[in-house]
């Protein structure tokens, strides 16, 4: 599958846990149901969203797999492969590859601060053994790591399966170098919920959000009026999430969503610790913000 197939509404799934702290692989299959019921256009498992970061491999593994199978090619998959060792976002990117993704999103993450030559090698050693596109993702927040534009465009243009980015910065001017750059070229997505609205009209392909999990409708519908040039429907759409998508994004990621989903009737466990889960007035402030939206 080419990066240029990857386009629309990119849903981030959770990844729910039991009573006890173990995966539960059924509330995961009714989350991605939800999903894809609700016209995503592609699945992003294993994100930030899905605690990738907080599990051990072989949860990783089964969480990558399940998802997978429950997709069944329906969307496309883009599995995020990142860990703080290249032979480990190597091997998990294998393993995605293995079992059907159409693509990965790779982060560079490390306990040292890394260099630029040390971030365009982590990307070339992981692209010379894939046949899968990658997803280069900048996002120094989770990170720690913030990849200028011309590092970007370095590793795009010697990695040769390294053919889209998604942009979490949260600044739009990252998004038009991109663009210009690229002379219109590179597919980006973006990967800051606030931004929705100016990256569709700067040109994104994408959006990569969590948000799908609790109004997937909204999302779908905002991307299509961009898409079509209702740019005053557009804007309309897109004020009326924003107060969620600024709660979202502020209660972080895991604990607003499975707080949500539990309130519209998925239970998905609490997020992993250190992670907290939503307090009883924060838990309010979302039903309301859900009733406003339903």
């Amino acid at each position: 599958m080419s990066a240029q197939a990857i386009h629309g509404i990119i849903g981030y799934t959770i990844t729910p846990f039991d009573a006890e702290g173990h995966l539960d692989l059924p509330a995961l299959g009714h989350s991605i149901e939800r999903l894809i019921e609700g016209g995503v256009h592609a699945i992003a498992p294993l994100g930030s969203t899905g605690e990738g970061a907080y599990l051990t491999e072989q949860e990783w593994e089964a969480v990558a797999k399940f998802t997978l199978t429950q997709v069944n090619q329906r969307v496309p998959t883009i599995v995020s492969v990142s860990d703080l060792t290249t032979a480990g976002t190597l091997r998990r990117a294998r393993f995605a590859e293995e079992h059907g993704a159409d693509a990965v999103m790779v982060l560079p993450i490390s306990y040292w601060k890394l260099s630029e030559e040390e971030i365009f090698e982590h990307y070339r050693a992981v692209g010379d053994q894939l046949g899968i596109p990658i997803m280069l993702y900048n996002n120094p927040g989770t990170s720690g790591i913030d990849m200028s534009v011309d590092l970007i465009m370095r590793i795009v243009n010697s990695v040769d399966n390294v053919t889209m980015v998604k942009e979490s910065t949260g600044d739009i001017q990252r998004m038009h170098q991109l663009h210009l750059r690229s002379q219109g070229q590179l597919p980006f997505y973006n990967g800051c919920n606030p931004l929705a609205l100016e990256a569709f009209v700067a040109g994104a392909k994408g959006w990569c959000t969590a948000a799908p999990n609790l109004i997937p409708e909204l999302n779908c519908q905002l991307y299509t009026a961009t898409s079509e040039g209702q740019l005053d429907k557009a804007k309309a759409l897109f004020y009326r999430q924003l107060p969620l998508l600024d709660f979202i994004l502020r209660g972080g990621l895991p604990s607003t969503i499975k707080a949500g989903l539990r309130l519209t009737g998925i239970e998905a466990g609490a997020p992993r610790r250190p992670l907290s889960a939503l307090n009883a007035e924060e838990c309010r402030q979302l039903q309301g913000m859900l009733n406003d939206l339903h």
